[in-house]
């Protein structure tokens, strides 16, 4: 006898509902969301379980591995395909959830996610980390130029020690302004410090990979955008064809098709906002600081004077993905164009 296991899982306890081929209820029951709490409920309940179904959460990733490293078959499933199924109950509730979860594993009737491995993870928080703090300190730096200007008064420099000595230097003229503004470029300051501290993170973990090294043999890529395509792609071996990088980043239009009507629409923009924003900055790298001709570059150009800078830039950005994902893919690095 097969049994199917939904759990709903939450930040102090999980539910759980085990069936049975025929989808009579085995067991329902709450235990602890810890996977040591889970695996033995599991392995007391539902000793031939033949999938076990979570939802995508801010959990799912640290249970599923550690469920798969008991030897349990966890599977993940798309929070929003799933909420698909669930909401076809009248009343939702966690033992509902996780009954829902159950059928849908039972039936088959589910799309399961790539886990990424922790150490991808692990990359994509220290990016995300670093993006915050320069968002932070790019907020302080606009509200110190704002008071400034209700003054009269405005920074020459635009960043580094530079901003900070000059904004000190306009803020002793007025005992107010010197009250607001120290303590602000206190913080900007911590903020800028602890930023470097991260960017250097950022380019000793390139350096260190080997896939990171080979990707920054594209021109226009650098440490940043190598170690956020290497942590959002995880394995090239996901994607069958390299153009699916594309949609899966959230660059390839959207499409409405419906009997006689037939457009296109902006891009999508899924997945990982960040690695897109710096995947435009690698194509704005591209056309126009890289030195050099290459086949990427000479077809953004041309798409400049077709289309605009805006969108070529985009245009470049997807086809930049796609390229990268079949250099990983294929263990070769970025030849420009013979004889440019």
């Amino acid at each position: 006898m097969t049994e199917y296991v939904g759990l709903d899982v939450s930040m102090e306890e999980t539910s759980v509902c085990v069936l049975d081929a025929e989808g009579s209820t085995v067991w329902e029951g709450k235990v602890e969301s810890e996977p040591g709490a889970i695996e033995r409920a599991l392995r007391r309940r539902a000793p031939k379980a033949v999938r076990v179904g979570l939802e995508t959460g801010p959990s799912s990733t640290f249970l599923w591995h550690e469920l798969r490293a008991a030897g349990l078959p966890a599977i993940c499933v798309d929070a929003r395909h799933a909420q698909a199924a669930l909401s076809m109950r009248l009343n939702k509730t966690d033992r509902n959830d996780a009954a829902g979860l159950a059928q849908l594993m039972r039936m088959g009737w589910y799309r399961e996610v790539q886990v990424k491995q922790l150490g991808a993870h692990g990359d994509g928080a220290l990016l995300a980390s670093r993006a915050l703090l320069v968002r932070q300190r790019c907020e302080l730096e606009n509200q110190i130029r704002g008071l400034l200007k209700n003054f009269g008064l405005r920074a020459k420099a635009t960043k580094g020690r530079a901003f900070e000595q000059s904004v000190r230097a306009l803020s002793a003229r007025h005992a107010l302004l010197k009250d607001v503004l120290v303590p602000l470029l206190g913080a900007w300051s911590a903020l800028r410090e602890q930023t470097a501290v991260l960017t250097r993170a950022v380019q000793e973990r390139a350096k260190e990979s080997a896939v990171c090294r080979r990707l920054m043999t594209m021109p226009g890529v650098g440490p940043l955008t190598a170690l956020a395509f290497s942590s959002a792609i995880d394995d090239p071996a996901r994607f069958k064809h390299s153009a699916s990088v594309g949609a899966y980043l959230g660059l390839t239009p959207r499409r409405y098709a419906s009997g006689e009507t037939d457009r296109m629409g902006r891009i999508s923009r899924c997945g990982d906002a960040l690695m897109r924003s710096y995947l435009y900055e690698a194509a704005n790298v591209m056309l126009t600081r890289s030195r050099g001709a290459n086949p990427l570059k000479d077809w953004g150009a041309k798409l400049v004077k077709r289309a605009g800078f805006k969108k070529a830039r985009v245009a470049l950005a997807r086809k930049m993905a796609v390229v990268l994902h079949r250099m990983w893919a294929d263990g070769t690095d970025f030849v420009a164009q013979a004889g440019a």
